[in-house]
């Protein structure tokens, strides 16, 4: 991704099509949902339109990345029940743990889910699963995080290439106009067993090989961890020296919160030394409207969230999604698996009010606590 700065409304309007064309909290257990609640005909046409109703299994990776809990589950069992007030919605959230996904998984399909929307803690491992539901005819639909090496059925997520684009430009051109183009900077990766994780780092890798910019350290983060994020960090640090580090590349807002930890611990000023972050976490952007993180790569989870619920609906109810729904194809090692790939934004503290505010991510309300209030009215936002 690269710094372009697209409205953020071409990207909910992008979200808005696949809608229309296809007709994050810890919770450590499973648990089942169902909904009786009548929903208004004009809202629900695919429900009015005597689809069927049944089960279908949500499967999140983690609770440390807060957007699981808070957006991605409230967002895709709100659409769902709209779609189908009927149908039975099995969660369970894995821990960052894939033998308890697995568990997970083997469980709702005992209890017969029909579809599986699983958004995989080991993108390799998961393959197993998708091989289980296959034996008995249930579709997997691959969500935000690319199930490798396994026939899935469909996958949704954004242009994650495009994110680690948008991230390297954002921390380089930031460099060059601190006057510190060449850096050196400490790169703090995602899971290496997410393969976002590795889109990440193919995507911003490129972008500061192409502008000269030297990776001092650079470290894969297990589980996604902030503590771990902060070790290194910290590693970094004492390796390189206090006085040489010009930037960080944190691969999410959970690795960079870590970060920007250890540089005050160590007694060094956030401020001087950019951070990138992704998913806009409400803390992160609280932290760049107070100047301590630089940027973050904001994702509208909820069309995300809605467009695979519409997807797991669809695909209960036998039908295949409109050709123009379904707008990229993505090679998992096993085949090139239909994909709905939506766009990123890279978001800083002068298009957090037209961007993330605007679109109610995060309200006014939300992010002007008492402590960033000053913050919030230097940026516009009250």
């Amino acid at each position: 991704m690269n710094a372009r700065s697209r409205s953020i409304l071409s990207v909910t309007a992008a979200g808005a099509c696949v809608f229309a064309l296809a007709a994050c909290g810890s919770d450590n257990n499973s648990s089942t949902s169902t909904s009786s609640a009548s929903t208004p005909a004009a809202a629900d046409t695919s429900a009015a339109s005597g689809g069927k109703s049944g089960k279908i299994a949500l499967l999140l990776p983690e609770s440390k990345t807060a957007r699981y809990e808070s957006q991605d589950r409230p967002n895709f069992e709100k659409k769902l029940k709209s779609l189908c007030p009927d149908c039975t919605i099995i969660y369970s959230n894995a821990d960052q743990d894939a033998s308890k996904q697995q568990s997970q998984a083997d469980a709702a399909i005992t209890n017969g889910a029909k579809v599986l929307v699983l958004d995989p803690v080991d993108s390799a491992s998961a393959a197993s699963i998708v091989t289980k539901a296959k034996t008995q005819n249930i579709p997997v639909i691959s969500y935000d995080r690319l199930i490798t090496g396994a026939p899935v059925d469909y996958y949704i997520s954004f242009d994650n290439v495009k994110v680690g684009e948008l991230q390297g430009t954002a921390l380089s051109d930031k460099l060059s106009a601190d006057g510190s183009p060449k850096g050196p900077i400490v790169k703090i990766n995602g899971a290496p067993t997410d393969n976002n994780a590795k889109l990440f780092k193919q995507g911003s890798n490129a972008v500061f090989s192409q502008k000269g910019v030297t990776i001092a350290k650079q470290y894969d983060t297990p589980d996604w961890s902030p503590d771990k994020a902060q070790s290194e960090m910290e590693q970094a640090i004492t390796a390189v020296g206090k006085d040489k580090i010009q930037g960080v590349y944190a691969a999410n807002d959970g690795t960079a919160g870590g970060a920007i930890a250890a540089m005050k611990s160590a007694g060094l000023d956030p401020q001087k030394i950019p951070t990138t972050g992704q998913d806009a976490e409400l803390a992160a952007i609280q932290r760049i409207l107070a100047g301590e993180q630089y940027m973050t790569v904001y994702k509208a989870i909820k069309p995300e969230a809605e467009a695979a619920a519409q997807l797991a609906y669809d695909l209960l109810n036998g039908k295949t999604p409109d050709s123009t729904t379904v707008n990229g194809k993505t090679d998992n090692g096993s085949g090139q698996v239909p994909s709905v790939l939506l766009q990123p934004v890279a978001v800083t503290k002068d298009n957090v009010k037209g961007t993330i505010v605007k679109d109610g991510f995060w309200t006014a309300a939300q992010l002007c606590t008492s402590q960033y209030k000053a913050a919030c009215t230097a940026a516009g936002i009250s």
